[in-house]
């Protein structure tokens, strides 16, 4: 006789284990579904919309994916409280054409999967009104992604907002990827801004954190500051080993403090990260990066 959040509480203090949370797409199941992420769900997946062939296809790859990172999570017992409020990105990406007015702006680049979305609110949480810019990558479903970010917007000291086409980067604000689209940065002067595009799965995701490192690497370069966080499989792995050979200075989340060690894991084995940090001192090796 309980509702599926009382009884993922429950389960979740008695015997934890790992949950992927299957939601509708409606502004009802986004907020449902961000609550069993603090609760102790591990993957989002929307509901397949029935009739939509690409839709099913794409649906089935991330059903296997949530379900093979649920495997591989590391899940530790709740509290049952209330809390409180494969392509390659080529396929995506385009080339920077004409000469850039140089700028030393820092721009920070991050990108997270399974458990990202709570990982994301500790390190967002640490910074300063006045950190630099920040783009974001979180793999999630359209419609979660605007609830989330509203969230993280009530929470934390810099803005934070589902980004839009032609938004600037700006300090103290961080921009969050829409679901089922990539997002890329951009620089026009030493404007830095984001594009938002439909395209195939990069990495098995839309949003790709590959697509979003790879335009830092080529539209920032060395001012910008990569981070990979929690997740499973490979995505940002190759995009954060070019952000480095391009300047950026690039950061993993450690294994001990990772729900599933798979993204940062694999960046660290292509030699593409200069610090592996545990994630409660990320924000400050942020803030020292990017002075």
């Amino acid at each position: 006789r309980m509702d599926s959040l009382t009884f993922l509480q429950k389960i979740m203090a008695q015997h934890p284990i790992p949950v992927v949370i299957c939601s509708s797409l409606a502004e009802e199941g986004a907020q449902s579904a961000l609550k069993a992420l603090e609760y102790g769900a591990v993957e989002i997946i929307a509901k397949p919309r029935v009739g939509s062939k690409q839709f099913l296809e794409d649906s089935r790859l991330m059903l296997c994916q949530a379900v093979k990172a649920a495997a591989a999570a590391r899940v530790q017992p709740r509290s049952s409280h209330t809390v409180e409020s494969k392509l390659m990105a080529d396929s995506v990406l385009s080339r920077p054409t004409g000469a850039m007015i140089e700028t030393t702006e820092k721009v920070v680049a991050i990108g997270a999967s399974t458990g990202g979305t709570e990982a994301l609110k500790v390190l967002l949480e640490a910074l300063p009104a006045n950190a630099a810019g920040i783009v974001i990558v979180q793999h999630m479903p359209e419609m979660f992604t605007r609830a989330f970010a509203a969230r993280l917007d009530g929470l934390c000291q810099i803005s934070v907002k589902e980004a839009e086409s032609n938004d600037t980067v700006l300090r103290g604000r961080a921009l969050i990827a829409p679901g089922n689209h990539h997002m890329l940065l951009k620089r026009s002067g030493a404007r830095y801004y984001v594009d938002i595009k439909e395209g195939p799965l990069v990495c098995r995701h839309r949003p790709s954190v590959d697509v979003l490192f790879r335009s830092a690497a080529r539209y920032a370069g060395q001012n910008a500051v990569g981070v990979i966080l929690t997740g499973m499989g490979d995505d940002g792995a190759n995009g954060m080993l070019e952000m480095k050979q391009a300047g950026a200075v690039t950061i993993a989340q450690d294994e001990e403090t990772c729900v599933v060690f798979g993204m940062p894991n694999e960046a660290i084995k292509r030699n593409a990260v200069d610090r592996i940090l545990p994630l409660p001192v990320i924000a400050g090796a942020i803030l020292t990066a990017a002075k």
